[in-house]
């Protein structure tokens, strides 16, 4: 059984047992117990129920694993070719690490 769950804006595929990696959550603390109910589809062995927008009475729990994880740098360079133009930035997202304790459905 999985879901398609939205959290923050993405939208993810949810199964029990498995870890997120999503956007980070402001405020949230290790160990706290966190729910979303914004569930999109939901295939319970090959019954498929898709929400319009959302699937009543479902809902994913989820433990915070880690608040804050960064993922891999990303390097951005600009460069304007004959004109000594050259600028090198970089970039690490912030994650918050989630693990699925039940879904709902």
């Amino acid at each position: 059984m999985y879901v398609i769950v939205e959290i923050n804006g993405q939208q993810f595929k949810a199964e029990e047992g498995k870890k997120l990696f999503v956007h980070h959550i402001q405020n949230a603390e290790n160990g706290a117990t966190v729910e979303f109910d914004k569930v999109l589809l939901v295939d319970n062995n090959g019954n498929v129920t898709v929400g319009a927008p959302t699937v009543e009475g479902a809902k994913v729990v989820c433990e915070i694993a880690s608040n804050l994880v960064k993922g891999d740098k990303v390097l951005v360079f600009h460069k304007k070719r004959r004109k000594g133009y050259r600028k090198l930035n970089g970039h690490r997202q912030q994650f918050t690490e989630l693990t699925i304790k039940q879904v709902i459905a």
